[in-house]
């Protein structure tokens, strides 16, 4: 599977992280922690992916080197996981 340093945003509880994620092999599911979640073939749902298991939903973009990760329609606090956070300064964002 391919990893990579994404932005994760639950669009139902607004928490949103910085974290790694992998993929499946043809990019309809993003593996983070604990869930799995499922590319949305749905006009009706805000985010771009959605959890197998709760059914809330998910915006999952990649990290923009001058910041502004967030969604362009919301701004929320941003938790950067403690395992990607040396990686994620100071090679995306330098």
């Amino acid at each position: 599977m391919k990893a990579r340093i994404m932005y994760i945003e639950n669009k139902e509880t607004g928490e949103a992280r910085i974290g790694r994620v992998s993929f499946s092999r043809t990019y309809n599911r993003v593996y983070y922690k604990n869930k799995i979640l499922q590319r949305a073939g749905s006009q009706k749902i805000r985010g771009n992916f959605y959890d197998v298991e709760t059914k809330e939903e998910y915006w999952v973009s990649g990290c923009k080197k001058r910041g502004g990760d967030n969604h362009w329609a919301e701004r929320v606090p941003i938790q950067i996981d403690e395992d990607v956070a040396e990686e994620y300064w100071s090679q995306i964002r330098q």
